[in-house]
């Protein structure tokens, strides 16, 4: 076990999901594949433009303060962070220092320590000896959320970033899909052998998955320790991470705020929050939480966590459920029982067939589960029955009949069955009159194979049993 105690400081940077950019009127589309379309002079910094602040942004951003628990500025301002690079038409990048939105909060377990708004910079794309800049991504409005350095390992670090792009796809402030950019997490580490100290803090940038998130934590955590027990010194820098080789390189010293020169916006007003009308009560905004309906699925239908976790996560799949449960009457074991046909045999069929939940009807879905629950059709009808109403838009019952999904239940017709599997299994049969207690599942088995699942395997044990005796 390692002497050394780990230190985790998280970054992510979200875009959100407005119309327009931060301070102008061109579009924002991350979906754009044309270069440099969504630009005018304000986004490109041309002489004598001024910027105007989205209301939509700050509203965004109030949202998900609110939803952490975090205050709200009685005053807020914007800032020029002054650095160059090709990526920043203006020379500074407009954000937020000493009055951020949002202070504290507390999400996953993690405390917070502020969020802000700020703008996104262009996108560089380099081939070979060229870089090219797309300037569509310039000025999109962009969060940033920076936690407090209480993280400790990788698996909490890659919890927190999970849970916070759940919360922003509850909210509609992002849809923070990390392949896409519109998500990223930037993580500080350090390790110290005196755990009320911190280290030399190393910053890993734009991590875009969050198994790469763990990854590089891990990685650093390891080579910080080599590093000092070799008697070397951390250098306090900017580090990327290579998805390839899976290991961080570095970039760039590290910078620290008094580089970037940060003095407030002349250009933009002052904000005082609580005074604009339509953030006065923010909270009634909100949706249903992701913790929130965490909490209330397990209380409400007792169902396991790990369908409970594919309801959050999959909202789609999540509001399905509900509207069975509902035609249930929130009945808690038939809407677990249906809660797994979802999680299973409909989320399997999703998959192979390219349906989506919405080709089920939820009444009928609700009907299939009162019918496995009176016996009338087996778990194995159940599942041919599933296949079949991905395609067929008619009431289960209609579509049992018309394939013969229904269990036998008749007693003569299933001791043909059983008489049928006894004649053609006769050494298994002769195992279980001398005690071997597996055959009779083998036997039902074959029974069940014999009369393509619609077999009452209740009644099918019992005859075997009687054929025993």
């Amino acid at each position: 076990m390692s002497d050394y105690f780990p230190t985790i400081g998280l970054e992510v940077h979200a875009e959100l999901a407005t119309a327009t950019k931060m301070f102008c009127r061109s579009k924002n589309d991350p979906d754009e594949k044309e270069p440099n379309v969504n630009i005018c002079p304000v986004c490109m910094a041309h002489p004598g433009t001024l910027p105007v602040i989205n209301k939509a942004a700050v509203r965004h951003v109030l949202r998900v303060g609110t939803a952490v628990g975090g205050s709200i500025a009685d005053f807020t301002e914007f800032d020029r962070k002054n650095y160059f690079y090709p990526d920043i038409p203006k020379g500074y990048q407009i954000s937020q220092y000493k009055y951020p939105l949002i202070s504290g909060g507390t999400l996953n377990g993690v405390a917070l320590t502020r969020i802000h708004l700020e703008e996104d910079t262009a996108r560089s794309q380099h081939e070979g000896t060229q870089s090219l800049i797309d300037y569509n991504r310039a000025g999109v409005p962009l969060m940033e959320l920076v936690t407090e350095p209480v993280i400790h390992d990788s698996k909490t670090a890659g919890a927190f970033a999970r849970e916070l792009q759940l919360l922003l796809r509850y909210l509609g402030a992002s849809e923070a899909n990390m392949e896409k950019g519109e998500m990223r997490v930037e993580a500080n580490i350090s390790i110290s052998k005196d755990p009320n100290k911190f280290g030399t803090k190393v910053e890993v940038k734009n991590i875009n998955s969050f198994s790469a998130v763990e990854r590089a934590i891990e990685y650093e955590l390891k080579r910080h320790e080599e590093v000092l027990e070799s008697g070397g010194t951390i250098a306090q820098e900017t580090r990327g991470w290579d998805d390839v080789k899976q290991k961080t390189f570095s970039q760039r010293t590290k910078e620290n705020a008094f580089d970037y020169r940060y003095f407030p916006d002349p250009d933009l007003p002052k904000l005082k929050v609580n005074e604009i009308e339509e953030f006065k009560n923010i909270k009634a905004t909100l949706p249903e939480l992701p913790w929130e309906r965490r909490e209330r699925l397990s209380r409400e239908f007792g169902l396991r966590a790990e369908a409970v976790e594919i309801f959050v996560n999959d909202e789609q799949a999540g509001t399905f459920f509900e509207h069975v449960a509902e035609a249930l009457k929130n009945d808690k074991e038939l809407s677990a029982l249906a809660s797994n046909y979802i999680t299973t045999d409909i989320a399997a069929l999703t998959k192979t067939v390219g349906v989506t939940t919405a080709a089920f009807n939820p009444v009928y879905i609700a009907d299939l589960v009162r019918l496995v629950k009176m016996g009338e059709i087996g778990s194995r009808g159940a599942k041919d029955l599933l296949a079949l109403m991905a395609k067929d838009s008619r009431d289960p019952k209609t579509i049992a009949e018309e394939h013969g999904l229904f269990q036998k239940s008749d007693a003569g017709a299933i001791e043909k069955i059983v008489d049928e599997v006894i004649a053609t299994n006769a050494a298994v049969f002769a195992e279980y009159k001398a005690g071997k207690a597996a055959s009779l599942q083998f036997l039902i088995g074959q029974g069940m194979k014999l009369s393509k699942g619609s077999a009452n395997p209740g009644m099918l044990k019992e005859i075997f049993e009687k054929k025993l005796s």
